[in-house]
């Protein structure tokens, strides 16, 4: 006769525990956490300390095999959450259905046992990344459909973006590439950033999502025919190969909205766009090392839809 082991109700949890992820929503930085002490069952009043218990928790989850995920607590979005549900905002299960909800439609990264120090920068930039790929979602869905053919125009921009971008990256060559691409769609402007290698020997790698952002902010300006633009920084040696053992340089360009397309500046538009204060107008310095030079001009693709 043979004995089949029957697990205890308490090693049943803890495997089942295993199985039931968790997730943490952190204050970030110190202004969200000094609003959130106004509450009286909120039960931390440093901000180092309240992130080193955090990280301690998350550990101790993750040894447990726990899998876990970690998002933003913005504090504004609470109060708000929390008066459109009638809940008071101070309690600790207000705070938990908050949690909950901004892990479902928010941004998150899973926590893999590494330092919040190094986790919580990639969290808010890739929350900020997911704000601007939303707004400029938004602005894209205004451009409607042509009236003439019905055809989608905000389709028709995406398009012509993704054409710009792969123009732009064949036309810069080899190097390291930073690109900017902003709109003057209020304050802040829109902003997407991409970056990317390019090789002669190696296909150009791009990061999806991050490609996808760049490409629909892109597309809301060339649509909408907004004010913006895009600057690039390539960083190359002096054989045109980024390393590490030569005397690299950094090559700066930049392209306006024009038309619906990029139109290439003058090597004096760009250093005066780039050695100037934004803030006050005043000169400042140019950068060592740096070279300011024309952007390059791109042909646009056929149109098919001129009247547009």
């Amino acid at each position: 006769m043979t004995f089949t082991s029957r697990p205890t109700d308490r090693s049943a949890r803890r495997a089942l525990r295993r199985e039931v992820p968790s997730t943490a929503a952190i204050l970030a930085d110190e202004q969200d956490f000094t609003a959130m002490r106004r509450y009286r069952t909120f039960p931390f009043d440093d901000h180092s300390s309240y992130l080193r218990q955090m990280e301690t928790l998350l550990r101790t989850l993750t040894s447990q095999g726990v899998v876990t995920t970690v998002g933003l607590f913005d504090p504004a979005a609470y109060e708000k959450y929390c008066a459109h549900l009638a809940l008071d905002p101070d309690r600790p299960d207000s705070r938990s259905r908050y949690t909950a909800e901004a892990a479902r439609t928010g941004t998150t990264l899973l926590y893999e046992g590494g330092p919040l120090s190094r986790l919580l920068p990639l969290l808010v930039e890739e929350a900020d990344r997911r704000a601007h790929w939303d707004h400029a979602s938004a602005l894209l869905a205004r451009a409607g459909t042509c009236e003439e053919c019905g055809e989608d125009l905000s389709r028709t921009a995406f398009t012509r973006a993704t054409h710009a971008v792969r123009r732009l990256l064949t036309s810069l060559g080899e190097g390291t590439h930073h690109l900017v691409c902003s709109l003057a769609t209020g304050e802040p402007p829109l902003l997407a950033v991409l970056h990317t290698t390019a090789r002669d020997d190696a296909p150009l790698q791009l990061a999806e999502h991050e490609t996808l952002v760049f490409c629909t902010v892109l597309a809301a300006g060339l649509a909408l025919r907004t004010p913006g633009g895009i600057v690039s920084r390539t960083t190359t040696g002096p054989t045109g190969r980024t390393t590490t053992d030569e005397a690299a340089r950094d090559t700066v360009r930049g392209w306006s909205l024009r038309d619906s397309w990029l139109r290439p500046l003058s090597a004096a538009e760009v250093f005066t766009a780039y050695c100037t204060d934004a803030d006050t107008g005043e000169p400042i310095p140019p950068e060592p090392g740096v070279d300011y030079a024309s952007g390059l001009p791109l042909t646009p693709p056929p149109d098919p839809h001129d009247h547009h």
